[in-house]
């Protein structure tokens, strides 16, 4: 059997599930505080108009109708032994709870869903939010996934993410202390950013109680502020090797017990300005396991307490 070099969420599902996993990307409806006015009207300067929900079905269509349709698009690949309805699309805790806890129980209801990962922002918890978090968990399978990025102060400005890395920090340990699990999400390629400043953010989740990260890839899509700084020659992407140099520090450094959900990504194929090499996902993880191998690098190999 081949070593493991790094803690795989494809693992933890078939250790929880007894089989492989897919998850359902869904688009609950809802908006973001960087966008309705609240705190601005652009989003993050990366997003979409979709709210990092590009690969989510039509929000014209209910819960129960999206899930369908990703059951049926799932069907045409492979057989999971369930699935796991991930509410991607803005900020999924951004709005009362009534709302919410209909549209959380609406996806639970359907044929086959093992769990649920909602994705959120920080400063959208509220104490009645966490509680209604709290009961979901105690029914089924709870990931709460927030937006970190970076912890550089500067990044977080630059990118207009809106609310302080020691929001971020008390909100996981909000979560945590209700035993649920959080999974911080970071951004590999960031402007200005160096290797230095990504094993800072490393060092810094890993003094939280998360139990996973997710590692993604900067990209470029189309009708975002960051692609018009792209285009002006402001903003570099990385080359495939550059990001793997970056991955393969980013796993030394982790903690051995938080769960990678994942090592790459990429943008919807039609929206995607750059890196155009993204879009080969299976040759990333190819090359990254090869890499990790010959150079004997495994997860939690320079972390220190």
């Amino acid at each position: 059997m081949e070593e493991k070099r790094y803690r795989a969420i494809s693992d933890c599902y078939r250790e929880k599930f007894g089989g492989k996993v897919a998850k359902i990307a869904l688009d609950g409806g809802f908006t973001c505080p960087t966008r309705d006015g609240s705190l601005g009207t652009g989003g993050c300067i990366f997003c979409s108009g979709r709210g990092s929900g590009d690969f989510a079905s039509s929000r014209l269509l209910s819960i129960t109708e999206q899930i369908h349709q990703g059951k049926t698009q799932t069907a045409k690949k492979w057989t999971p032994v369930g699935y796991i309805a991930y509410f991607q699309a803005f900020t999924n805790t951004y709005a009362p709870v009534s709302i919410l806890r209909a549209k959380y129980e609406e996806a639970l209801a359907c044929d086959g869903i093992l769990g649920l990962s909602i994705a959120t922002r920080p400063d959208c918890l509220s104490e009645e939010i966490l509680d209604l978090l709290e009961e979901i968990n105690e029914k089924t399978s709870l990931w709460v996934e927030l937006g970190l990025q970076s912890a550089k102060e500067e990044t977080a400005a630059f990118i207009r993410r809106g609310y302080s890395t020691a929001v971020f920090d008390e909100s996981v340990r909000a979560l945590a202390k209700r035993n649920i699990s959080v999974v911080a999400h970071l951004i590999l390629g960031l402007p200005k950013e160096t290797e230095n400043d990504l094993l800072d953010t490393i060092h810094h989740i890993n003094r939280l109680p998360l139990e996973g990260v997710k590692l993604q890839l900067l990209h470029i899509l189309k009708d975002t502020d960051l692609a018009a700084l792209w285009e002006a020659g402001q903003v570099p992407v990385l080359s495939e090797e550059e990001y793997l140099l970056q991955l393969c520090a980013a796993i030394s450094h982790l903690r051995e017990d938080i769960t990678i959900h994942r090592l790459t990504g990429d943008g919807p194929r039609q929206l995607l300005l750059a890196p155009l090499w993204s879009l080969n996902k299976k040759q990333v993880r190819n090359h990254l396991a090869k890499k990790l191998k010959e150079e004997n690098i495994y997860q939690g190999m320079f972390y220190s307490p």
